[in-house]
């Protein structure tokens, strides 16, 4: 396994991200311990040293699970990384949080601390909680020995924040079909610059790139037959400058497998690796069912109807022929928001600027969440 080293802070490049953990009877916080035990077992035993949770992964119970795993393994030869979630009024303070997640940890030093999902509005709450100084009190005092922040927001919020402090690393979303998307390549590109490590959340986008539709997966193996569409993904974000680690949130032995495969002779994508996936991207663009971009001029709607969040879902269920994010984010919706209230009144069509039928649209949306979901 490669150690991606940086004037910073080094680490594995692969990374085994906690928040998806094998469960028992499918309960989000009813980890299967004994099984995601072996999972983290094989992975360290392979030579992964970098291992991410959270707070609030698995309701709590990661950094338990993680805690409990690593009493049986030698501190200095892992790396343990978790993060504060300043927006959520349950972990406390600072100091509170981080004392609970020692406790939970069983450590009395975190490797990799991060500010959980900084966007513009947090960001702001950080600033005015005054949490930079305190963060960079207890790195002196060797709590925490590297700091960092994982964001979720635009370009420009991502620009100003890593420019704001001396940060160790940041975490980014990042995969082949978000390029542009949030902080993206041009953040990415921004941290080398400057000299900070990446490490990239949702390299195969939640799953969604794992499973290509046949078309595509054919287009892939055309040209590396043995490559999983997950081990493409993975490979893209591994190739980008400035990335340090790669996580993966594994959740089977096939997938611990896949993923240790994949990195455990790692080589940059080519030339014709690379347009091989520009290629796959533009595959994948051309299933899109609704030219919406989400730019919500339609909103709001006199009814209620989230139409940016239902055009969304069906063109991700669609792309990447994935219901299973689309049907959770469509239980996520209040049913005021649904397509059933849709009365067709054409006020959205008067204000979309890609001049979207939206009420015919709609209507084929409501006959399909009624058929699949």
């Amino acid at each position: 396994m490669e150690i991606r080293k940086f004037e910073k802070a080094q680490a594995s490049l692969l990374g085994f991200g906690c928040m998806r953990l094998p469960v028992l009877a499918g309960k989000e916080a009813g980890i299967d311990r004994p099984r995601a035990m072996r999972l983290l077992d094989r992975a360290y035993d392979s030579g992964v040293t970098y291992f991410d949770t959270a707070f609030m992964y698995h309701d709590g119970e990661s950094e338990e699970l993680v805690g409990q795993w690593l009493r049986g393994k030698p501190r200095a030869t892992l790396q343990i990384a978790t993060k504060y979630p300043i927006w959520m009024e349950e972990a406390g303070t600072l100091e509170e949080c981080l004392r609970v997640q020692l406790e939970k940890l069983g450590t009395d030093y975190i490797d990799f601390y991060l500010l959980h999902g900084l966007s513009k509005n947090s960001w702001e709450k950080v600033k005015q909680a005054g949490l930079l100084p305190k963060l960079k009190e207890l790195k002196r005092q060797g709590v925490l020995k590297q700091i960092g922040f994982s964001f979720h927001d635009e370009y420009p919020v991502f620009e100003e924040i890593l420019t704001a402090f001396s940060w160790d690393f940041c975490q980014i979303q990042l995969n082949y079909m978000d390029a542009e998307y949030q902080a993206g390549v041009k953040g990415c590109e921004l941290a080398a610059r400057l000299g900070v490590p990446v490490v990239v959340m949702e390299p195969v986008k939640g799953g969604s790139l794992a499973n290509p539709p046949e078309e595509i997966a054919a287009a892939l193996k055309s040209l590396h037959p043995a490559w999983s569409g997950a081990a493409w993904a993975l490979r893209w974000a591994a190739s980008q400058k400035g990335v340090m680690t790669v996580l993966s949130g594994m959740s089977d032995e096939a997938q611990v497998e896949d993923n240790l495969n994949t990195f455990s002779s790692f080589e940059p994508l080519d030339e014709k690796e690379c347009a091989a996936l520009e290629k796959v991207g533009a595959l994948y663009r051309a299933r899109t069912r609704v030219a919406c971009t989400g730019c919500r001029y339609c909103m709001p709607c006199p009814a209620g109807v989230n139409i940016p969040a239902l055009f969304g879902l069906y063109n991700h269920a669609h792309i990447y022929n994935f219901l299973e994010e689309a049907r959770y984010q469509y239980g996520q919706l209040e049913e005021k928001e649904k397509p059933d209230n849709c009365v067709a009144c054409g006020k959205c069509m008067q204000k979309c600027p890609q001049h979207i039928e939206i009420p015919a649209r709609m209507e084929e949306v409501r006959e399909w969440t009624k058929r699949v979901f």
